[in-house]
């Protein structure tokens, strides 16, 4: 594979100036007030369902989670202990020798594509970069990338052509902002970490880690650092052109809301150059509400919400990637939350983490197909839906949050859940009952006009993938609906067609 000639100098301040231009050209400036013209594509908002991939160097190791490349240096730690005993000291086995055992041999990105699209995915955010550094596309702005090195291809180009050709959009996400301190630990004890490091290099610049909760902690990311992540960004943007844009955690930190301004500007400006209304995926409050799609990372609302938002989430309750120890969520919880969310206004993206070898775990597969299958007979009441005038009805109750969706609910027949989609209610019933007998209380004949109760004149109930006609009737406690040959261990959702 021929090298790939890095920016120098020059071609840095050239290319800084560049988004400089582009902003100042417009729509969008890099101010709050003008990014609020921002709103979400109509094709995210019908979408509903999205998959994440964790795939990179991590890969290799698979131990833990994908947090593994700074674990590896702090002393004491199982990962500290596991690389000693599996690789060797890390001076003499660091975290950039993973990248020569990074092969991805068995990697089909058209078997890819095939399994996310059956998983009845309608878009893809492969990771870009991670916080370990390693870029998993051609790049300008170092030599450490998949292009160059290990798989010497550009894996995120080879995915975005899968993904288009198969009709999925493609999206992409960056972590690279907490690279700032992410291997630093390995400056606290003779390793493979050392100075003199600079741009480009891949352990740069490994600064103390401090507490990242602090969002004014020191040691203060550089201009220097900042700008680099800011053209790391922007090349993204420039030469694959992603429908949407995600940006992980510490994104928030005080030093970078300058910089979200601009490469928000510049990416929604390059957008409007390609006729595409695109966007960024935030969370933490790092950018200005109304500005891009805000996320709920492994967790949810409790109440349906007026705007966009999405929750990322992972089939694995222990690790983004892939590891030889994860923790599988079912099939059937998967469905459920994914059910609740789409009652609220949300969207859920949902993490697999393909193998080094670029293969997916058997279990990953099983479930994306169950979760497909499911879709298949119930996707008229997901895509392209709209929330109901209430998002469900039932008693249990939801959690709200970060990271609170480890925990499997255990619902009841009266826990439903409504969407729309042009003349019909849907109602999910989140636990169907054996008995067949379910009573929808939100579809109660209304008593009073006056009370912002149902009025609709129901015309038709069905049962999505069942061929039976349900026996069904409408008093001032609800519709109440029976079936004898219904029987699913995931969400039935009944139809019903109002005049």
């Amino acid at each position: 594979m021929p090298e790939v000639k890095i920016m120098d100098d020059q071609e840095v301040k050239d290319y800084l100036e560049n988004i400089e231009a582009v902003i100042k050209k417009g729509p969008y400036l890099d101010s709050w007030d003008s990014l609020q013209q921002f709103k979400a594509p109509e094709w995210f908002l019908g979408s509903k369902f999205g998959i994440f991939l964790h795939w990179g160097l991590y890969s290799v190791p698979a131990f833990n989670n994908e947090w593994y490349p700074r674990n590896m240096y702090i002393q004491g730690t199982e990962e500290f202990e596991h690389h000693i005993k599996t690789f060797g000291p890390q001076k003499e086995f660091g975290y950039k020798d993973f990248i020569p055992l990074f092969q991805a041999e068995s990697f089909n990105p058209k078997e890819w594509a095939e399994i996310i699209k059956e998983a009845g995915a309608k878009y893809v955010f492969p990771v870009a970069e991670h916080h370990d550094g390693f870029q998993m596309y051609k790049s300008r702005i170092s030599h450490f990338n998949a292009y160059e090195m290990g798989p010497e291809r550009d894996l995120l180009g080879e995915l975005k052509e899968a993904f288009e050709e198969a009709g999925i959009r493609f999206c992409t996400s960056s972590h690279r902002a907490e690279h700032w301190f992410f291997l630093g630990h390995g400056k606290e004890f003779d390793s493979d970490i050392k100075e003199p490091l600079a741009r480009g290099d891949f352990y740069w610049p490994s600064r103390e880690e401090g507490n990242h909760q602090d969002l004014t902690s020191r040691p203060y990311p550089t201009k220097e650092y900042l700008e680099d992540w800011l053209i790391r960004t922007c090349e993204i943007i420039d030469e694959y052109k992603p429908k949407i844009l995600y940006f992980d955690w510490w994104i928030q930190h005080e030093a970078f809301k300058p910089y979200l301004k601009k490469v928000a500007a510049y990416y929604y400006n390059r957008g409007a150059e390609w006729g595409e209304k695109v966007a960024i995926c935030y969370k933490h409050d790092a950018f200005m509400f109304g500005t891009g799609i805000l996320e709920v990372e492994r967790g949810k609302f409790a109440d349906v919400k007026p705007y966009p938002w999405q929750t990322d989430t992972a089939i694995a309750k222990n690790s983004w990637c892939y590891t030889d120890t994860l923790e599988y969520k079912t099939a059937k919880d998967i469905i459920l939350n994914l059910v609740d969310i789409i009652s609220k206004n949300g969207n859920m993206l949902l993490n697999v983490g393909p193998k080094a070898d670029g293969t997916f775990a058997e279990e990953d597969i099983r479930i994306l197909k169950e979760i497909g299958s499911w879709l298949k007979i119930n996707g008229e009441a997901v895509y392209d839906s709209k929330v109901f005038r209430k998002a469900g009805e039932g008693p249990t109750k939801e959690t709200e949050g970060q990271f609170t969706d480890n925990q499997a609910k255990e619902y009841t027949a009266e826990d439903i859940r409504f969407t729309v989609n042009k003349d019909s209610i849907y109602a999910f019933v989140l636990n169907y009952p054996e008995n067949g007998e379910v009573t929808i209380r939100s579809l109660a004949e209304s008593k009073d006009q006056n009370v912002p109760e149902f009025h609709g004149m129901i015309e038709k109930v069905s049962v999505l993938g069942s061929d039976e006609v349900p026996e069904w009737k409408v008093d001032y406690e609800g519709l109440h609906l029976k079936t004898n040959t219904v029987h699913s261990p995931n969400p039935v959702v009944v139809k019903i067609q109002v005049k």
